[in-house]
């Protein structure tokens, strides 16, 4: 008889932080890839916040509040609803926030995260955790698993894909803008996978002339 065993889904791990456009136009990319290649993508918190702590007075005024403190709301909350409803909740919530964020500017304060509980179907008192630390050994924990797989001279997304061998080969990006979508999609990740298969491939980059275009 023949074989009908369906083949494994090629797992993708992506970490973001719900405020980063970047990571966003990143993230809608891979869902569309998700529709033309077999791969499944297990989403992870990062944290620009965490990732700038040190260096806060380095950066420009206009964005140390939203690396400060109050950079970390949304993502106590992601981590939040994961370890109290599953791991699976992480990519629908991180989508509602994304969306409510980025595509509808509605900003990143409690109402828009609350609303974008509401959106998933989830606790409205997960909103509590915006200010407690109760998991933050957890987001760090999560961070740290990201941004040690590149480097601390990055920033997110990161995306680990199987290079040549099986291995994990992790990197900061693709930042692309707009996502991609069906056939061109399917290209980036084969490039994507390309790359991630060349021992000793490190970086390719050229300075942004646009800002993210979410349409």
């Amino acid at each position: 008889m023949p074989d009908t065993q369906v083949p494994e889904k090629t797992p993708v791990d992506f970490w973001f932080d719900p405020l980063c456009p970047w990571a966003w136009m990143t993230s809608r990319w891979m869902l569309e890839v998700e529709k033309v290649r077999d791969i499944e993508v297990r989403w992870h918190v990062m944290s620009l916040a965490v990732l700038n702590e040190n260096k806060l007075e380095e950066l420009p005024e206009r964005y140390r509040d939203l690396l400060g403190p109050k950079g970390l709301e949304p993502v106590r909350v992601v981590v939040a609803a994961q370890q109290k409803h599953g791991s699976e909740v992480t990519g629908k919530l991180y989508t509602a926030l994304g969306t409510r964020f980025h595509n509808q500017a509605e900003g990143a304060g409690r109402e828009t995260i609350a609303a974008a509980l509401a959106d998933v179907g989830l606790p409205a008192e997960l909103i509590e955790y915006a200010d407690s630390d109760e998991f933050d050994e957890i987001l760090r924990a999560s961070h740290n698993n990201g941004i040690d797989r590149v480097g601390q001279e990055v920033g997110t997304p990161v995306i680990s894909v199987p290079g040549a061998d099986g291995e994990d080969v992790a990197f900061f990006g693709p930042v692309v803008t707009p996502a991609p979508r069906g056939e061109a999609a399917a290209r980036l990740w084969d490039g994507t996978l390309l790359v991630a298969s060349t021992p000793g491939f490190f970086e390719i980059k050229r300075t942004r002339t646009v800002g993210p275009n979410f349409a």
